[in-house]
């Protein structure tokens, strides 16, 4: 690792790492270090097809022209104009499109939800800090495969991160998606329709061909969602990470205790000491979570569960 790398953990080890500072980055130092070194063991294979014109080194797989026609297909709205295969759009009066197959420079872009209902955890982190720690596994490993790099924060006001290129562009997107997470004094309802945008707008800002990993609790998908997520799948690959915390798949008895919802900010009290209150509490997440899977498929998005107290994510996420 550079000097430069150096000087920016270095400010990492200058806050607090503690979960009590509300204001301390998601990562510490330390665990930084150790997401890099897990990175560097990750083979993340980059998506063949290709549609931007990110030109880099990756070497091609196939030897002769290192561009290969391979098929044309039907013109979609938001295609790129200059693969245009005027020859059959001519013969067929239909616009049409050239494919072609190369390897190029794969591009990444990390969605990390920072809402409120991530803002929560009960074992060692709080969800949002595990879904940085695998947004750096990810970056880390884009980097050492000459990727480019690009991020979006969903939070109360939404920031895309520039493509860059290298490991510095990567320890610049973790350091932005660590910033200090405090709950949310007074949260806003989720709605479906925001989410819904959001989509749409990876949809139309995506070339075809990248590889999107979205980063979240998935609370505020609904069946609403399984459309634009169908769409945006046809375009470019998708990939979500649903980050669980082991106390909402059944709560512990804890005596009668005041709960708010993170996303509305409705509290309500339970006893925690029933029975029937914790299996009630444990069906429902089991039939949300299952909804959540269903819903993922509809869309033909590829999806997988990370547990926010887990450590080790090179098991977790070496066959995404």
């Amino acid at each position: 690792m550079r000097l430069a790398q150096f000087k920016r953990l270095a400010r990492w080890r200058a806050q607090p790492d503690t979960l009590a500072s509300v204001h301390a980055p998601l990562i510490a130092a330390d665990d930084l270090a150790g997401l890099a070194a897990q990175a560097s063991l990750l083979a993340t294979p980059p998506v063949r097809e290709v549609h931007d014109h990110h030109a880099g080194d990756w070497a091609s797989l196939w030897l002769g022209r290192g561009l290969d026609f391979e098929e044309s297909r039907l013109y979609s709205p938001g295609d790129d104009i200059r693969d245009m295969d005027w020859r059959t759009t001519a013969r067929t009066g239909r616009p049409h499109l050239k494919i072609y197959r190369e390897e190029r420079q794969p591009l990444v872009h990390l969605v990390v939800d920072r809402g409120a209902t991530m803002r929560f955890g009960t074992r060692r982190r709080l969800k949002v800090a595990q879904a940085v720690r695998v947004a750096a596994v990810l970056a880390f490993t884009a980097a050492g495969h000459n990727g480019v790099i690009g991020a979006t924060l969903w939070d109360t006001q939404d920031e895309t991160l520039p493509v860059r290129h290298g490991r510095m562009a990567a320890l610049g997107l973790i350091e932005q998606a660590a910033a200090p997470c405090p709950p949310l004094s007074d949260p806003a309802p989720t709605e479906a329709l925001h989410h819904a945008d959001r989509l749409a707008a990876l949809e139309a800002g995506l070339p075809r061909g990248a590889r999107l990993v979205l980063i979240s609790d998935f609370a505020w998908l609904t069946d609403v969602h399984v459309a634009p997520l169908a769409r945006l799948a046809a375009r470019v690959d998708v990939w979500a990470i649903r980050i669980v915390d082991v106390a909402e798949r059944g709560l512990p008895a804890m005596g009668t205790v005041c709960f708010r919802d993170m996303a509305s900010g409705r509290r309500v009290w339970l006893d925690t000491a029933q029975d029937s209150v914790r299996n009630a509490i444990r069906t429902a997440f089991a039939d949300r979570q299952a909804a959540q899977i269903a819903w993922l498929a509809r869309a033909g998005v590829r999806h997988q569960q990370v547990d926010s107290d887990a450590d080790d994510l090179i098991a977790l996420l070496a066959h995404g």
